[in-house]
Parts: C-alpha cells; structure tokens; sequence
C-alpha cells in the first residue's frame, strides 16, 4: 500500500454512519465523547434529544470540520512516512495518540484519574478496536479485498433492517 493510498477524502460510509447508533459505554465524566464528538454529556444529549426528537437523527452527523482535521493528519503522515516508512510512522502516531489522550483524561479528571482509569482504558480501547474495524470494512471494501468477517457484521445487518423497515429517509431540514 503506497502512503497516498491512506489519503482519501475521510467522509464515512453509509454503512459506518448506520453502525455508529450503537456506541461503547462511556467513561463517567464523558470526557471523550464517542462519535460524533458534540462536546456534550449524555445528560445534555438526553434533554437536547426529548426537547428536539429531529437530534438523535442529527446526532449521528459529524461536523465537516472533524474531517477537515483527520485529512490534516492524514498528510502528514503520508508526509512522514515517505521518509521515515509506514510502519514506523503508523507506531508514532499510535504513541502520540495515546500521549495526548491521556493528557486530556488526566487534564478532566484530576484527583478521580485512578478511580476512573480502567473504565477509561475500557472505553478508549473499545473506541479504537470499533474504528478500527470500521476502516478494515470500508477500504477493504473500496479495494476490492477480502479481509475477514468484521466484527461489526451484527450490527450492520440490524442497522439495515432496521433502515428498511423505517422505508425512505428524507433529508434533515436545516434549524433556523
């Protein structure tokens, strides 16, 4: 796989829109809200949710900004790795990654970081392994490779179902 071959325009496919609905537990203090990042709690999600029912649909969308960013990343890493090579590059962005995630929790939680640090680890680690998948499913789809059955199989087919029973979805009608 050459270093361009991972910068693509980083949109998700509809198969990794539907799978998002159903999310991994979160950390206490919701301190990495998983996607899409709406810098909420579930608290505020709910209330949003029962004032507005047109923002659970609305809630699955990213900001176009967030792709802006992970394009961003993307070149450099191509950048990087033409030089120095991918695997050594895919490791440091993992090791950075990790560093500054765990700046961030311990920047939130302050004296509660070692009560909360397994479920922290849980989530983190559950987030990672579902992206993760989600990006085997779609590149392996978008090269034509078989690369084993995704872990997410389940939840594409109920996410499937479930758009078909719902029949037709029509555009989300933009808030004044």
């Amino acid at each position: 796989m050459s270093p361009a071959a991972a910068t693509r325009t980083c949109i998700p496919s509809p198969r990794a829109r539907r799978s998002r609905r159903e999310r991994p537990a979160r950390p206490s203090r919701h301190l990495f809200p998983s996607f899409p990042t709406r810098g909420k709690t579930v608290t505020e999600d709910n209330q949003t949710q029962a004032q507005n029912p047109a923002a659970e649909q609305n809630a699955n969308q990213l900001d176009p900004a967030f792709f802006t960013c992970v394009n961003e990343y993307l070149e450099l890493t191509n950048k990087q790795s033409r030089q120095q090579g991918l695997k050594r590059i895919s490791m440091a962005s993992l090791y950075a990654a990790a560093r500054f995630n765990a700046h961030v929790y311990l920047s939130n939680v302050g004296s509660r970081a070692a009560a909360e640090r397994k479920d922290f680890l849980d989530y983190m680690s559950t987030m990672y392994r579902r992206m993760l998948n989600e990006h085997l499913d779609g590149l392996g789809a978008e090269r034509g490779l078989d690369v084993g059955e995704s872990e997410l199989a389940a939840e594409y087919a109920a996410a499937a179902a479930a758009a078909s029973a719902a029949g037709p979805v029509s555009p989300a009608t933009p808030a004044e």
